[in-house]
């Protein structure tokens, strides 16, 4: 799929013409790519979307219809427009893999390219890793609160238009939900596609039973009815126990059914009793209708017997509190041989400068302990003084007995990826799992969780203050008898 370079904010094309104008489109700049604040007011986030942006990157180019488009505006000069006829992205990029659990204000992605190529990619690359990453995180909040229970996703028709329907299937697989009802996702990435019937079904038919009937007969196999359309412990399970007789008849087992309204977690006990009792324990019971992480723990906590969750809106649109954007930003962190910083009165939103690691500090017994953001040629040691990074003032020691895991890696050189082999979902589903896996238990809680311990180094602790102080000398020299 071709992402046009059109995808972008105004803003960017106007400021590539004024450093085309002022000679400084080639100069070597770095940018950072993270966020200020773990969405759903969570402990984490999982990292998503790098996979598109290194295709978008890599087939990045202007078509003869965009470049008259642009001319037609009337704004740029023909100079410009003839710059973007040759225009590739020829930068290195530096990333996590995706499946990484990250964390506020870790440098996701890192771009250094000339100037211009740089800049111009600010957008798409923010639009790609800010919804994946949002989407996986959520995902995997959702994955967790089942325990074991399958999550089916089929948010297609309320995701954010027909891109945003894909990449939320992708996105959510990423983050643990195995299945999609989306078509061309299954196609696109090869998920499983799973799905069974609307209520338009059942009515469309004399009777519930009769439309029972009719689906088990054409999907004998993997049918699945949906019970709720009149009374689901009255009409909708006792019919299902009659075609689940007469499939077994016929030499085939009832897959399950599916609840999307009322009392989720009693009608689900209720519907588990009855299929026992007709002697059908292997019936699977699912549940749907505005699910999310929240939902499903209550429903677990009041002894629901649902089997498999099937998560749309609240998955497509990452609601909930802290959800909607995840808030990721992409600043300039070098030009040239000069670090840069963004100084403002909140230190919160001040920037990390220059060159950086991302280091993971592990146990013995491999979980996550904190992370240490450093220069690029810093050397940290187990036993080091680190910072908070919101506060200077505070700080801690890195264990004696942690070793360190480097979270990213060059993924791109020259435009091009640096590794032929493209991982594929599952392993960044595996990847995910696995690194959940080790984070400090209260990082997974949904209400107040723990906080996980992400530091600077006393190198980038410095770097920053010299810069602070030098921004801070300046504006003095500006005011009236300055020096």
């Amino acid at each position: 799929m071709r992402y046009s370079p059109l995808l972008t904010d105004l803003y960017q094309l106007t400021m590539l013409a004024g450093y085309l104008e002022e000679g400084m489109a080639e100069e070597p700049a770095v940018f950072d790519l993270f966020f200020r604040h773990n969405p759903f007011q969570g402990g984490y986030a999982v990292f998503a979307g790098l996979e598109t942006a290194l295709s978008f990157l890599e087939s990045i180019n202007f078509t003869e219809d965009e470049l008259e488009y642009l001319q037609g505006l009337g704004m740029f000069r023909p100079r410009f427009i003839d710059f973007l006829r040759s225009f590739r992205f020829r930068g290195k990029v530096t990333a996590a893999p995706e499946g990484t659990v990250v964390f506020a204000n870790e440098p996701l992605v890192t771009v250094e390219a000339p100037l211009a190529q740089a800049q111009l990619v600010e957008t798409a690359l923010l639009n790609i890793i800010n919804f994946q990453t949002l989407v996986a995180t959520k995902a995997a909040r959702i994955v967790n609160a089942a325990a074991g229970g399958t999550v089916l996703e089929f948010g297609l028709r309320r995701a954010q238009g027909p891109d945003g329907g894909v990449s939320e299937a992708r996105a959510a697989y990423v983050g643990g939900v195995k299945s999609t009802s989306n078509v061309l996702a299954g196609k696109l990435f090869g998920i499983p596609v799973k799905g069974t019937h609307a209520h338009s079904w059942i009515m469309a038919f004399p009777d519930e039973l009769a439309a029972f009937r009719a689906y088990a007969e054409v999907f004998p196999d993997t049918c699945i009815l949906l019970v709720d359309t009149y009374d689901t412990l009255k009409s909708g399970i006792p019919n299902a126990i009659t075609v689940a007789r007469e499939l077994r008849a016929k030499g085939y087992e009832l897959a399950g059914v599916r609840i999307d309204s009322g009392d989720l977690a009693y009608l689900s006990r209720e519907a588990r009793r009855m299929f026992d009792e007709a002697g059908f324990p292997s019936a699977k019971i699912v549940a749907s209708n505005e699910l999310d992480e929240f939902v499903i723990e209550s429903m677990r906590g009041e002894g629901s017997r649902v089997d498999i969750y099937g998560v749309g809106t609240r998955l497509a649109t990452c609601a909930g509190d802290g959800g909607g954007a995840l808030g990721g930003v992409y600043k300039l962190v070098r030009i040239g041989d000069r670090p840069k910083l963004k100084v403002t009165s909140d230190i919160a939103k001040a920037t990390l400068p220059d060159r950086k690691r991302l280091l993971r500090a592990v146990s013995p017994d491999g979980s996550f302990v904190l992370d240490v953001i450093c220069l690029h040629d810093e050397v940290i040691s187990p036993g080091d003084t680190v910072f908070d990074p919101l506060n200077p003032l505070q700080s801690v020691t890195i264990p004696l007995n942690a070793r360190f895991e480097e979270v990213r890696s060059v993924v791109m050189e020259g435009g091009a990826r640096t590794s032929a082999h493209q991982p594929s979902l599952d392993d960044m589903a595996d990847r995910s799992s696995e690194q959940l896996s080790r984070l400090p238990q209260g990082c997974l809680r949904f209400i107040n969780p723990h906080k996980y311990k992400v530091s600077i180094s006393s190198g980038l602790n410095n770097l920053r203050l010299r810069l602070m102080d030098e921004v801070q000398q300046g504006y003095r020299k500006l005011q009236p008898g300055g020096n």
